[in-house]
């Protein structure tokens, strides 16, 4: 007679039980964190020696290790989302205000037509 299902042997009757880590792969972490624990002060000596064109290259790739990646942003996305705030902070303004926003804009274009002419 076969095994019953959910026998507790898993599918084939062994194995490592699902979260338990393999033994190579923590030896191997274990032995890169030592070599990276041993050589901190060999790196930080190394990095005082290179050039600076060289040092920022170093310095700017270790951050891409310690700062979360940005998302992208879609430019149109972008610019849909600022007209959305500009449009929700007209609305609140006082009538006033956008007049007096408005002119200046007209101000500030008439002035940079006139410089490029």
């Amino acid at each position: 007679m076969g095994r019953l299902k959910g026998d507790g042997k898993g599918r084939n009757g062994g194995g490592r039980a699902a979260g338990t880590p393999n033994k190579t792969t923590s030896d191997l972490r274990k032995w890169i964190v030592g070599i990276l624990e041993d050589g901190q002060e060999k790196f930080s000596k190394s990095l005082n020696d290179l050039e600076p064109v060289d040092f920022v290259k170093v310095y700017t790739g270790l951050l891409n290790y310690v700062l979360p990646k940005q998302a992208s942003i879609n430019q149109d996305l972008m610019l849909e989302k600022e007209r959305q705030m500009l449009m929700e902070l007209l609305s609140e303004l006082p009538e006033e205000f956008i007049e007096r926003v408005t002119k200046r804009l007209d101000y500030i274009q008439k002035k940079e037509n006139d410089n490029e002419n």
